[in-house]
């Protein structure tokens, strides 16, 4: 099991205090605390490294090393096979963007764009207007209410010769819930079309194979695996390199580069290498006998068991409150398909509210709609929104159930 002692010494703000109490943050689905070895590397990558690329000096030497470096841990993070795969930029919104209006040239009028309400507004807008301005059809994928999981019956039946495009989320920032994203890939390709996968809440819960996916597009966002604020955009290396992106003359035409709109932020980049080392070094597997790839294997399946006890305990501690209606899969028996995320109401108080009170007592968590847009129109909560609580592997059972215990304090009074 995870040695939780030695991975929240590794992250300074764990041991922050709030009106004398240790701070919780179960606010890691908007972004992740970071590990110390992540913030000396951008600071290392600032002071000792600092220019710009393909220089006939040290120093851009060294910048041009370590983006290397960068797309090669990503690639191994997401087990792509080709590095050139991986682009980097400021975040997974504008790097969706960018690529739909790519993507969208290659659309004609009467093509079909499949969109899911199960998703963050940053997998489903770009695609609304990309398709909008190429003149094809939307059709969005429906929801199972009762589980708030993706109906994979909608799906099939949108799915004709005419789509061009399936975007889809790998786990709901909101719920949770996971996706089957081989056995969507099976269906979209089977009627020739591609598929698009938002896995920025996926990232820090599970192991992404996009070989093994079949997947022709991710995102992910490294803020939210415990680096900095840079998107990362993978693709079948024959579509990044047949597709015409927007981009400046003077851009290189090759991948991954020509991707990479402007100046990339270097130090923030070398952070997300850190972070993916730091992630590789939860691993019991010896550093020396096994590659990276096979220690984030370990990791991995480690943060999984870890999360999965956490999500069970809090859900568990939800279901004994009258006043809380959770959604998204409470079984035990069905945990694995869904991410240490959680979001409910209470009777009677609306999310901001909730969220505010448990923020008074140094618990971080969100309320609202998180941007899932798409999602909680579909279920209704829009109007006082939901409490979100989402697990990280450096939370901690005593954490839980201080929050289980504010919660509890603030729906009876």
């Amino acid at each position: 099991m995870l040695d939780l002692d030695k991975i929240r010494s590794q992250f300074p703000s764990l041991s922050r205090l709030h009106n004398e109490q240790p701070m919780i943050y179960l606010d890691g689905p908007a972004g992740s605390q970071v590990p110390e070895c992540v913030a000396r590397r951008v600071y290392d990558a600032m002071i000792h490294h600092n220019a710009n690329r393909s220089g006939h000096f040290a120093t851009s030497h060294e910048v041009d090393q370590l983006m290397q470096e960068a797309h090669v841990a990503v690639s191994d993070l997401l087990q792509a096979h080709d590095p050139k795969s991986i682009a980097f930029g400021p975040n997974m919104t504008t790097l969706t963007f960018h690529f739909s209006r790519a993507l969208a040239r290659t659309w004609a009028p009467g093509d079909e764009v499949v969109v899911s309400r199960l998703d963050h507004d940053a997998n489903y807008t770009p695609w609304v207007l990309a398709a909008r301005d190429a003149g094809a059809i939307l059709r969005t994928i429906d929801i199972r209410r009762e589980d708030a999981t993706l109906c994979m019956d909608s799906l099939r039946s949108q799915l004709n010769s005419k789509t061009k495009l399936v975007a889809v989320t790998a786990a709901s920032n909101a719920v949770g819930s996971i996706t089957d994203v081989c056995e969507i890939a099976r269906l979209v390709h089977g009627v020739g079309a591609e598929l698009f996968v938002d896995a920025v809440h996926y990232a820090p819960h599970r192991r992404i194979n996009v070989e093994a996916w079949d997947c022709d597009y991710l995102v992910c966002s490294g803020y939210k695996f415990f680096a900095p604020h840079i998107g990362v955009l993978y693709g079948k290396p024959e579509r990044m390199q047949s597709l015409v992106p927007y981009k400046l003359r003077p851009a290189p035409d090759s991948i991954p580069g020509r991707w990479m709109t402007g100046t990339q932020n270097h130090s923030c980049v070398a952070g997300v290498t850190a972070a993916i080392d730091y992630l590789a070094s939860l691993s019991t597997l010896d550093v020396a006998s096994s590659s990276r790839r096979a220690r984030l294997d370990d990791s991995f399946a480690q943060i999984e068991r870890a999360e999965t006890e956490l999500i069970k305990q809090l859900i568990h501690g939800l279901k004994k409150l009258e006043s809380v209606t959770l959604y998204g899969i409470t079984d035990d028996d069905r945990m694995h398909k869904r991410a240490p995320t959680v979001a409910f109401q209470v009777r009677g108080l609306d999310s901001a509210t909730v969220a505010k009170k448990l923020g008074e007592q140094g618990i971080c968590c969100w309320h609202g709609n998180y941007y899932a847009v798409p999602l909680t129109t579909a279920l209704g909560t829009d109007t006082e929104g939901m409490v979100r609580i989402g697990c990280m592997h450096y939370n901690t059972s005593q954490e839980i159930d201080r929050t289980l215990a504010a919660i509890k304090g603030a729906t009876t009074r």
